[in-house]
């Protein structure tokens, strides 16, 4: 649907994308289907967006596992992750940029932390939502909620 090749699908690419498969929709109807989409009311939908809204949720296993890292690793217990907050629970030391020298304990804290933002808005401050948002991607990605849990305590010392 992406005609014009910027990454997005603008309202116009969505609706013309839509007729175009045959799907027996009014031009309402499609609409209405990208402001489901385009969650930040950009006028675009990004690829994230989409992701987001045709994952399936979450298992509530899944979730209580991801809440239990995020409260691992939120030490002041404010609902953010910030560097101060991991620094205690996340080493540097094996890290092979930090290792080379090549950058130092800051930006590969914050390198890790960026992993978890939204739309590439890294402001050193990590939600529940981010948190959960990222984990929710991978999950997809596992089949066996066991294995996913197992994969969790292990990757984070639980």
């Amino acid at each position: 649907m992406d005609n014009n090749g910027n990454k997005k699908v603008s309202k116009e690419e969505f609706v013309q994308g839509l007729m175009e498969t045959g799907l027996e929709m009014s031009t309402k109807e499609a609409e209405e289907t990208f402001g489901r989409f385009d969650t930040d009311k950009s006028g675009n939908i990004s690829l994230d967006e989409l992701i987001k809204q045709i994952r399936p949720p979450m298992s509530e296993s899944r979730r209580d596992i991801v809440k239990k890292v995020f409260k691992k690793f939120d030490k002041t217990g404010d609902g953010v992750i910030t560097i101060d907050d991991i620094r205690s629970v996340y080493s540097v030391n094996s890290h092979p940029l930090y290792m080379s020298g090549e950058e130092t304990a800051e930006k590969v804290m914050n390198r890790f932390l960026a992993n978890f933002e939204v739309d590439g808005t890294a402001d050193g401050r990590v939600t529940l939502e981010e948190f959960m948002n990222f984990y929710s991607g991978i999950s997809v990605s596992i089949d066996n909620d066991c294995y996913f849990d197992l994969m969790m305590r292990q990757a984070y010392k639980m």
